[in-house]
């Protein structure tokens, strides 16, 4: 359980209350429908750790984010069910955006994306999602549930304009469910910067971005709980992002399925740096 005293990145407490700040920071440390690699419920204490050790001048923004405000709130959790996590989140998350605050999430696992989409398009007709990741997660079910991890972005791609980037792995069964003119393959990314534009072309005004850490390569992001080869590096995942905050209206995001590997703390750091960058370029 994250110490309630903790602020991203040892702000001070005036950049960290609710009333004071921009940012609003909503850990769901769940991890009940991963099937192989367990442990993303402990992702976010260590994401939090690593925070303490970042420095929070960025260099290429020129700008100290956490000045507008980043409040931490208690965590979310329901473990009796999948469906009743899922729809805690979808509660608690149309709750959060009545507060006008820009909302970030940390899973735990990718079904907790659920029920935060839901309750984003249903406030935002027209949304387009950014789901970064290795996997489709197109399935309509998955061992008995719709709310499942291999289940995260159905919902989505049937409710709003879904744009996947960095997919390497897939179902068949998820073929039919696959919009081929909005989702980027890393085989075909590969070597070539064209899909940044052309994938943003796709995108509507409004954005959210789910972003499932597994999308990197496994060298710089081992700790997840289904690494796949052939992932994305840092440098052009953030070139990429900034141009989505660039040329888009981003209103939220979250980020999914760090799984810490005792002793090894890059990942953990990783993870910290992108949600500082991804704020970074949204305020900038």
């Amino acid at each position: 359980m994250t110490d309630k005293n903790i602020t991203f990145g040892k702000i001070e407490e005036e950049y960290a209350h609710f009333e004071s700040s921009n940012i609003l920071l909503q850990s769901i440390p769940y991890d009940g429908t991963s099937t192989w690699g367990k442990g993303a419920d402990k992702g976010f204490d260590a994401f939090l750790h690593a925070a303490e050790h970042m420095e929070l001048y960025d260099i290429e923004t020129d700008s100290e984010v956490y000045t507008q405000g980043i409040h931490i709130l208690d965590p979310l959790e329901d473990e009796s069910s999948p469906e009743a996590m899922v729809n805690t989140i979808y509660k608690n998350t149309k709750k959060l955006l009545r507060t006008d605050k820009f909302l970030t999430f940390f899973g735990g696992e990718h079904s907790v994306s659920i029920g935060i989409i839901k309750a984003f398009y249903e406030a935002h007709p027209g949304i387009t999602v950014l789901q970064l990741d290795a996997h489709t997660d197109l399935r309509p079910a998955y061992h008995g549930s719709p709310y499942n991890h291999a289940c995260a972005v159905y919902d989505a791609s049937k409710n709003t304009n879904l744009v996947q980037v960095g997919i390497r792995s897939m179902d068949h069964s998820e073929i039919e469910h696959l919009d081929r003119d909005k989702c980027f393959f890393a085989e075909k990314m590969h070597g070539s910067s064209d899909w940044m534009q052309e994938s943003i072309k796709r995108m509507t005004d409004k954005v959210y971005i789910t972003f499932d850490l597994d999308v990197f390569d496994p060298s710089i992001m081992p700790a997840t709980g289904t690494p796949e080869p052939g992932g994305l590096h840092w440098n052009t995942t953030i070139k990429y992002l900034r141009k989505v905050f660039n040329e888009k209206n981003v209103l939220g995001f979250d980020m999914v399925e760090l799984a810490p590997i005792k002793n090894i703390n890059a990942p953990n750091f990783l993870a910290a740096k992108l949600y500082y960058k991804m704020l970074s370029y949204k305020f900038q």
